[in-house]
């Protein structure tokens, strides 16, 4: 089964710092996985710049690659308009998108921040993503 989820930037740094973490599990699968990426610009915008942060101390080829990986397997969605209002309004744009690519197909926000979005199914952990996906898959 193929699984459609934006993914917080908070899940891609915790990914980048442990791959072998949970949110590195999620990384895995929407690089190569069951996972197709949800995104925007201003997504995209938020993972580079977050991800470049000094305090990180990523290689910067090694972003440009996760980027590039992210993108090549994305589907680009509009943000649309949600009427939920967010304790974070920067984090605003990754509900919009899940909840613009909802009209169409089922999609899941995953986020390390689960208090920052509204109490729904589909806004996950990155061990809850992960457990969806394999409970599908039959491990």
């Amino acid at each position: 089964m193929i699984y459609y989820a934006v993914i917080d930037t908070n899940v891609l740094v915790s990914a980048m710092l442990k791959a072998d973490s949970t949110p590195g599990m999620v990384l895995k699968e929407a690089l190569g996985g069951s996972m197709i990426p949800l995104i925007c610009n201003e997504i995209i915008e938020e993972y580079r710049a977050v991800l470049s942060r000094p305090k990180f101390n990523f290689d910067t080829k090694a972003v440009q690659v996760l980027l590039d990986g992210l993108i090549a397997r994305a589907i680009t969605v509009d943000a649309g308009q949600v009427e939920d209002v967010l304790p974070d309004p920067k984090d605003a744009v990754f509900y919009e998108v899940v909840m613009e690519h909802r009209k169409s197909n089922d999609a899941y926000l995953v986020t390390g921040n689960i208090k920052h979005f509204p109490a729904r199914p589909y806004v996950v952990t990155p061990r809850e993503m992960v457990d969806i996906i394999q409970g599908e898959q039959g491990y």
